[in-house]
């Protein structure tokens, strides 16, 4: 083994059955994830969010490099600069920019170019795609399988502010340029998804169809 490598640490092993209760119990916990439209102002700890934050820098990455930067947002002010100029390029999504398919699609959700909840929920996480970096900080180096990296990354903090307790919606006006001027983010950096976080307010809906989910068998296949 090469010289670079060390051993493997903090691997666990579980006995068959333990498995079987720990993967079912993921799937408990991730089957009651939705995306929601309805938050409270309720305030959230920043070290909840810290914590969540470190959970997804944990993603598998091209070559290590972790070509992510996450920008969390309380403040009320920046809050409402991202809902206006988020709110403007709905405004001509809405209003011609999307196909008639697309529109077609996002009608069960009775989704349209308001979106309140920037500013009523007590964090935004915007999350960008770094084009060049490294395995280390200041590092220049060009970035490998970014989207895949980043998306992994994103996934990892769905799922750990979900665990945390909170509720999420992963918002993607486009074009998302205008997070990048109001964040402050370098040029080579692309936003790649807006996060709603905070708690559901008390009188939160989600759309009927989005409590069906395709089955097993609709989404795997096992070669054995």
């Amino acid at each position: 083994m090469s010289a670079d490598y060390v051993p493997l640490e903090g691997y666990e092993t579980l006995s068959e059955a333990d498995m079987r209760a720990q993967a079912e119990s993921v799937y408990d916990t991730l089957r009651k994830r939705r995306s929601i439209r309805d938050f409270s102002d309720k305030p959230v700890p920043q070290d909840i969010i810290e914590s969540c934050i470190k959970s997804a820098g944990t993603a598998p990455s091209g070559a290590n490099h972790q070509p992510w930067h996450f920008v969390a947002i309380s403040n009320p002010d920046m809050k409402r600069k991202i809902r206006i100029a988020a709110e403007a390029e709905e405004a001509e999504f809405y209003g011609g920019k999307a196909p008639d398919e697309w529109l077609d699609a996002l009608a069960p959700l009775g989704t349209d170019a308001s979106k309140p909840f920037l500013e009523t929920a007590p964090w935004l996480i915007a999350v960008f795609a770094q084009r060049k970096g490294g395995e280390q900080v200041g590092q220049s180096k060009k970035n490998y399988y970014i989207t895949e990296s980043v998306g992994l990354a994103t996934g990892m903090l769905i799922t750990a502010l979900h665990s945390a307790g909170l509720g999420t919606l992963t918002h993607t006006p486009a074009p998302m340029g205008f997070l990048r001027d109001i964040c402050e983010r370098p040029k080579d950096e692309k936003p790649f998804v807006l996060m709603v976080v905070g708690y559901p307010a008390e009188n939160a809906q989600v759309p009927k169809h989005a409590l069906v989910k395709k089955s097993l068998g609709d989404i795997s296949t096992f070669i054995t």
